[in-house]
């Protein structure tokens, strides 16, 4: 059993048009933008990040903006629900919040024995807030937001499978425990954790696969200290019969991603460089930061992307 994971590094999701998700990044849920840049893969698009004040692990929803993007089909094989914590007794601020924003999804109930708040993103994301005791996670209150009801990073991610026992087993192997078991979700936690150190197994059989689309999930990232731990998971993974990609720089932590029983993409990352390597703390997110390989095409992204704020 592996002791390098901590609990959730990132969440990265795709969505369809990039000032609406800053917007409800931003001011909706006043996080933080931490990191404008762009995907690897696809310069022409945004890769976004929202977070605390540093954008320190387990508090970091990224995002793939591309335009006109279709939205996704929920299914198995996929995260279905992101989870952040907020304090306790926050979440009627919330619900009055939500509403006057005319943001869609609101269900209050209990899972777990926890308060907790459903809701959707812009492109049918689903998302919710859990009230958590004593989390001690600094949050980020320049976005308009209280010390008393502001988000402090995840709680957990939900992940709906057709069968939980291979996924299960692989969190085991991870370092996760399991914690307890309701309604047909499997709860498990990451012991000496992160903050962000739950995950949640959804088993549905019958239902169809997802079709990936703007409000999907992309990938859920776990966290690591350093290169040096990483690596060490990276063998022990792909001695355990995983295909794991060698390690990629990317630019703000190094990641390597792997393929799960269950559909949904993992990748594990370090927690260094962090997103203050090209930024001072007081600035991140303000400038376009660019990859290397991507630098020589700064003046015709520059024209290209969408202003961000209207």
């Amino acid at each position: 059993m592996l002791d390098q994971i901590k609990g959730l590094h990132h969440v990265t999701s795709m969505a369809e048009d990039a000032r609406t998700n800053n917007q409800f990044f931003t001011n909706a849920l006043g996080l933080r933008r931490v990191k404008k840049t762009v995907n690897f893969d696809a310069p022409d698009v945004y890769h976004l990040y929202y977070g605390d004040e540093t954008g320190a692990p387990g508090t970091v929803m990224t995002y793939f903006p591309f335009p006109k993007m279709a939205q996704g089909r929920p299914g198995t094989g996929e995260v279905g629900t992101t989870v952040f914590s907020v304090p306790q007794g926050s979440l009627g601020f919330w619900s009055d919040r939500f509403s006057a924003l005319n943001i869609g999804g609101l269900k209050a109930e209990e899972s777990f024995g926890e308060k907790r708040l459903n809701f959707s993103g812009p492109d049918g994301d689903g998302f919710a807030l859990v009230e958590v005791k004593d989390d001690a996670r600094q949050a980020w209150t320049h976005g308009g937001i209280s010390e008393d009801h502001a988000i402090r990073g995840f709680h957990s991610v939900a992940m709906r499978l057709r069968d939980e026992g291979a996924t299960a087993e692989l969190l085991r192997f991870m370092g996760y425990e399991v914690a307890e078991e309701r309604d047909g979700v499997k709860r498990l936690i990451k012991p000496d954790g992160n903050g962000a150190h739950l995950i949640d197994l959804e088993t549905m059989p019958n239902i169809a696969r997802a079709l990936p689309g703007a409000g999907s999930v992309h990938h859920v990232a776990f966290a690591v200290e350093n290169r040096e731990k990483q690596l060490e998971v990276r063998k022990a993974l792909m001695d355990t019969g995983y295909q794991v990609t060698p390690v990629i720089d990317r630019d703000y932590f190094w990641a390597i991603y792997f393929r799960t029983p269950g559909g949904v993409l993992f990748e594990v990352a370090t927690n260094e460089p962090g997103f203050d390597r090209d930024e001072d703390t007081a600035h991140l997110g303000e400038a376009l930061k660019l990859p290397q390989q991507h630098a020589h095409l700064r003046a015709l992204l520059e024209q290209h992307l969408q202003p961000l704020e209207a």
